[in-house]
C-alpha cells in the first residue's frame, strides 16, 4: 500500500463567494500506435479518468484546494491520491468552472457549489499503489471515449480546452522542427514543493483560456484538429 495518505476532512478547505474551491487535472500521455503497412507509427493522445466511489461514472482527479498549498500543488496532490500518477503540470489552468455537487453525500458547500480549477498533467510515472486505490480504479481512454463517458457539461468543456492546448503544442512542435538547435529556448520547469521531485509545473506562454463556451468540440473543431485526434 502507498506510504502516502490521502487528506481527509474540511478543516483547511478554501471557500470563495460561498463556493468550495476545487483543483484538479486531466492527466494525459501520448501512446505510439501499432505500425501501419508503411511501417509508420502514429501517436495517440489518451487521458486518464478514475471511478467515483458509490457512483457508476468516471471523473478526472480533483478535490478541495486547501489553505496550506497553491492551486497547482493541490492539483498534483489530487492526481497522486486519486489516480496514483505523477508528472509535469502546466502552470496555467485550462479554465475555471462553477458547478454543483450531484451528491448530498459530498456537498461542495452549504449551497452545494464548487469553483474548480483544472490543469493539464503530462504523466511521467504511474504508481502501482496509491492512497485511494481501494475506492478508485483508473482507466486510460482515447479522446472520443472520454467525451462519451464525461457525465457533466463542465467536464466536456475542460476536455475542449485541453484539446486546444494539445493542438497548439503540436503546431509549435512542428514549427520547432525547422528551428536551429541553438535558438531553441528550454521551458522553465520548477518543482512542486508539496510533492515529490517527480511532480513539476511547467510555465507556458499560452494565454489563459478562462471559462470555455458551453459547446461541443465535435461540432466546431477545425478539420485539421479533428483528424489529428481521431474524430
Amino acid at each position: 500500500m502507498s506510504s502516502v495518505s490521502a487528506r481527509t476532512g474540511r478543516q483547511r478547505q478554501r471557500y470563495e463567494d460561498n463556493f468550495r474551491l476545487v483543483s484538479g487535472c486531466i492527466p494525459y500521455r501520448w501512446r505510439k500506435d501499432n505500425p501501419d503497412q508503411m511501417g509508420e507509427t502514429e501517436e495517440i493522445l489518451e487521458v486518464l479518468m478514475v471511478s467515483s466511489p458509490k457512483r457508476d461514472d468516471l471523473v478526472f482527479p480533483k478535490g478541495g484546494w486547501e489553505d496550506d498549498e497553491t492551486v497547482t500543488e493541490a492539483a498534483c496532490r489530487e492526481a497522486l491520491e486519486e489516480a496514483g500518477v505523477k508528472g509535469i503540470l502546466r502552470e496555467i489552468p485550462l479554465g475555471i468552472w462553477e458547478f454543483r455537487s450531484k451528491s448530498s453525500q459530498d456537498l461542495c458547500s452549504m449551497e452545494g457549489g464548487c469553483r474548480g480549477y483544472m490543469f493539464a498533467l503530462e504523466v511521467t510515472e504511474e504508481l502501482e499503489t496509491w492512497p485511494e486505490q481501494k475506492n478508485r480504479a483508473r482507466q486510460w481512454l482515447n479522446i472520443k471515449e472520454a467525451f462519451r463517458l464525461s457525465r457533466y457539461d463542465w467536464m466536456c468543456n475542460a476536455l475542449e480546452a485541453f484539446l486546444r492546448v494539445m493542438a497548439e503544442d503540436k503546431r509549435l512542435e512542428k514549427q520547432d522542427q525547422d528551428v536551429e538547435p541553438s535558438s531553441i529556448v528550454v521551458e522553465d520547469v520548477s518543482e512542486c514543493q508539496s510533492m515529490s521531485p517527480n511532480c513539476y509545473k511547467r510555465s507556458s506562454t499560452m494565454q489563459h483560456h478562462g471559462m470555455p463556451p458551453n459547446t461541443n468540440l465535435l461540432s466546431r473543431a477545425t478539420q485539421e484538429i479533428a483528424i489529428h485526434f481521431g474524430y
